[in-house]
């Protein structure tokens, strides 16, 4: 049986996973802020919309976490993976995250938010 339930595990994984989506987008919102696009206002709007929900799930992820005592922390790393330590209960469990697996599924929640985003606008 595992030291950290499944159900804890998908908390530690938003708390990689969301910071590095919100600084993905932060960084579209400035090349639209800056592109030379004619008409920027619905990709601002559609990546804002985005990222406001990206904050909020981080939020709440945050939240829980501190309810619960859990800690994630980034371990070594190199080329190919990165090592995660995540707190929970007493218990410290050592995870390591292949770098493509990382940006794969960044890209699968950026489209994600970007879909939800739509819909709102």
């Amino acid at each position: 049986m595992p030291l950290i339930p499944q159900e804890e595990i998908i908390h530690f994984e938003s708390m990689i996973y969301l910071p590095m989506v919100l600084t993905v987008l932060e960084r579209d919102r400035s090349i639209f802020e800056n592109g030379s696009f004619k008409l920027k206002r619905p990709y601002l709007e559609l990546v804002e919309g985005a990222i406001s929900h990206v904050q909020k799930e981080l939020k709440e992820t945050k939240i829980h976490m501190r309810e619960r005592q859990m800690k994630v922390m980034r371990g070594t790393g190199d080329d190919t993976f990165t090592e995660y330590v995540f707190y929970h209960g007493g218990y410290e469990d050592h995870r390591r995250y292949l770098n493509l697996r990382l940006r794969n599924r960044v890209e699968e929640l950026i489209r994600i938010y970007l879909s939800t985003a739509e819909m709102k606008v």
